[in-house]
């Protein structure tokens, strides 16, 4: 069966979408829901649980974060080179269910050892279907886009459930069952993988089959055991956050020296100037990273000490609200956007994809200004409102839904295809980066120590007003000099 169907079965599809995507975006769905779960739960399990300050708290959920992405870049890598993209996402699934188990039976006593193994295997698991997701497409087909802005909003039903789900069970029943949450629904995902494989054909395949058979397994688990002895490693770098800086630091230099190697060894000029602009685009995403992540950090401890429980006629967690509201807007809203831009493309006024990066700058400007004017709406005792918080959160997606799937399927556009697992890697790497840098900004705004809650109002206010000025700063300069990217992304649009 699984030989019968070619690449130019799936790729010549009728109507919009393949069926192979539909498959995809749910496995996605699942690992979006552990994710945006765990991603929810960290910094606010770290003080409530562990004893963390506010401070401590935002770098080690910053340094948590960039290890999840800089080891996207690396199993993109590997992904790439030895083991496809099929073995990848399961090994990779594997370890996420094994580290969320491990959180489930000892929260407390285990934290780094579980967050650990999910780290690797996210890192193996994540650039995989995103990748995959490229290949059901010609490289000319324009229903591309679209298929990404299906895949995009189907993820986002799993951050939804997960955002909400994983943090109302810790906060209002046990930790526990927060972390085994998690690990039933990886298993729900990967079992949807393996059941649904046979459909991709050739894609995902291991790009060693010309090799001998032995000499294939030997590559495989050489990957597979270099990555358990990476557990003591990550685990004592986590622990410590200037550990991770070095190495954050070092990965980024390695990971931009192997950029450029591989962009001068391609011959082709045009080519070279692609690659070029996609740089662009992925330096523009670590810096529209480190503002927006504060979701997980800062903004997850403001919910948790600042804000009332009343959004329009209900009462509702604010911490439920910060982790689930962005992905309920995307879902919503994901489909708006996406008939506003075919509108503004069929009336030929639709901004370019440059224009659009920086359009999203400037709507994360106006949401951060809207987070920082919470403390306008506060009671003495320094409680805000939600209502105004939710504002912020939806001004801030529409900002990210200009950016976030159309940069995805930008990437795979500019990039030869035998370069796209390390472009996507390079692509979550920047996010590494962002969200090493939100950990550091979250922390900055929460330097003071058992504070009231009227300061740290004015504390993270404070900061939230100079988020929007990066913002808006990074916004114009991309309208300006949107032209000159244009320039280098060729006929690419």
């Amino acid at each position: 069966m699984e030989k019968t169907i070619s690449i130019e079965d799936i790729q010549n599809f009728e109507g919009k979408y393949p069926k192979q995507l539909w498959h995809l975006s749910l496995v996605e769905m699942w690992e979006r829901f552990c994710f945006y779960g765990m991603r929810g739960v960290l910094a606010f399990f770290m003080v409530e649980q562990l004893g963390l300050s506010d401070q401590k708290s935002n770098l080690q959920y910053g340094a948590i974060q960039a290890f999840v992405y800089a080891f996207t870049f690396i199993g993109g890598i590997f992904a790439d080179k030895i083991l496809g993209f099929r073995k990848s996402l399961f090994w990779g699934g594997a370890l996420m269910i094994i580290g969320n188990l491990i959180l489930a039976f000892s929260p407390h006593d285990l934290f780094y050892v579980g967050i650990t193994l999910s780290i690797i295997g996210t890192g193996f698991f994540k650039p995989n279907v995103s990748s995959m997701v490229g290949e059901l497409y010609h490289e000319k087909d324009n229903r591309r886009d679209a298929g990404y802005g299906l895949f995009y909003a189907g993820i986002n039903v799993g951050g939804l459930l997960g955002g909400a789900m994983c943090i109302y069970l810790g906060k209002y029943y046990n930790w526990h069952l927060c972390f085994l949450s998690a690990a039933v629904v990886m298993m729900i995902g990967l079992g949807t993988f393996v059941m649904t494989k046979k459909h991709l054909g050739p894609i995902g395949n291991s790009p060693l089959l010309h090799l001998k058979r032995s000499k294939q397994k030997t590559a495989e688990i050489a990957v597979y055991i270099g990555s358990i002895l990476c557990i003591p490693l990550i685990y004592i770098m986590v622990k410590n956050t200037a550990f991770t800086d070095y190495f954050m630091y070092t990965i980024g230099i390695i990971a931009l020296v192997y950029f450029l190697y591989e962009t001068f060894k391609i011959k082709d000029k045009k080519a070279q100037y692609k690659l070029l602009a996609a740089f662009v685009f992925i330096f523009c995403y670590f810096i529209f990273m480190a503002i927006s992540e504060q979701s997980g950090g800062s903004l997850s401890l403001f919910a948790k000490d600042n804000l009332d429980h009343k959004i329009l006629f209900f009462n509702i967690d604010p911490n439920v609200v910060n982790n689930s509201v962005n992905s309920f807007f995307v879902i919503v809203f994901s489909p708006i956007v996406g008939i506003l831009w075919l509108g503004l493309y069929k009336r030929k006024i639709e901004p370019n994809t440059v224009v659009k990066f920086g359009i999203g700058f400037l709507l994360l400007a106006v949401s951060f200004y809207v987070f920082y004017a919470t403390r306008f709406f506060a009671n003495v005792q320094g409680i805000s409102s939600l209502n105004v918080f939710t504002l912020a959160y939806l001004l801030l997606t529409l900002g990210e839904l200009c950016l976030g799937p159309i940069g995805m399927s930008i990437i795979t556009k500019l990039s030869p295809k035998k370069m796209f697992g390390m472009m996507m890697g390079l692509w979550f790497l920047s996010s590494a980066f962002g969200q090493l840098a939100a950990g550091k900004l979250g922390a900055e705004m929460s330097s003071i120590d058992n504070a009231s809650l009227p300061t740290k109002l004015m504390a993270y206010t404070e900061g939230y007003k100079a988020l929007a000025l990066y913002s808006l700063i990074a916004g114009l300069a991309l309208i300006i000099f949107s032209q000159l990217v244009k320039k280098l992304m060729q006929e690419v649009r």
